[in-house]
């Protein structure tokens, strides 16, 4: 059972720590605003993937198999829902970096975070490839202890992305740092979008 145990925190930690849309998100958001102000993402991020997990292991898994379709059209509004994520950031100004949440309609809330991981392809393939690396028959105890691993090696990750993205605030407010930063997020996460759709579609 602990080579088990490990299995999934390793699986857990390689998918959460990784970039993809969410943590650039947090990336981006905490440099900022802060990872106070973006904390309600971060939670909302790790309780919307918790219940997305959760759904593909007691029910969603078997659907999905039967009908593949499903994750397809998942896969193609989640892509077009980065892409205006990432041209948002893309054109965001950034001229002055300010830790203090002086702009709340920019910051992203609770139910962006959830609904972003419903709609974020890289959510769903961790979600349908863990289920069907841990699923044991008819054992749901084992699905259980996966999920509650995933919640919590998640949630450290989300914030940890936060935490760095504040931390990069006091060494990018200088010049331009910010407005190319950005940039550079922004571009990042239209790529990464992109290639997980191409990835999905022509693996």
């Amino acid at each position: 059972m602990l080579s088990l145990i490990v299995s999934m925190f390793i699986f857990s930690l390689s998918m959460s720590i990784s970039p993809g849309p969410v943590n650039l998100t947090i990336l981006t958001s905490s440099m900022n605003y802060g990872v106070n102000a973006t904390f309600a993402f971060i939670s909302g991020a790790t309780i919307g993937f918790t219940l997305l997990l959760a759904s593909v292991c007691f029910g969603l898994y078997q659907m999905i198999v039967i009908y593949p379709v499903l994750l397809d059209v998942i896969t193609i509004l989640g892509t077009v829902l980065l892409l205006w994520i990432g041209l948002n950031i893309l054109r965001a100004k950034g001229t002055v970096i300010s830790s203090q949440p002086h702009d709340e309609a920019k910051i992203p809330t609770f139910i962006q975070g959830a609904l972003m991981q419903w709609l974020n392809p890289k959510a769903w393939i961790a979600a349908v490839a863990g289920t069907g690396l841990f699923s044991t028959g008819h054992i749901h105890a084992v699905l259980l202890v996966f999920v509650a691993i995933y919640f919590v090696v998640c949630y450290l990750s989300l914030v940890l992305w936060g935490i760095a993205g504040e931390k990069l605030a006091s060494f990018l407010n200088t010049g331009n740092r910010a407005r190319l930063f950005n940039i550079v997020m922004g571009l990042l996460l239209i790529l990464i979008s992109l290639e997980m759709c191409w990835r999905y579609f022509y693996h």
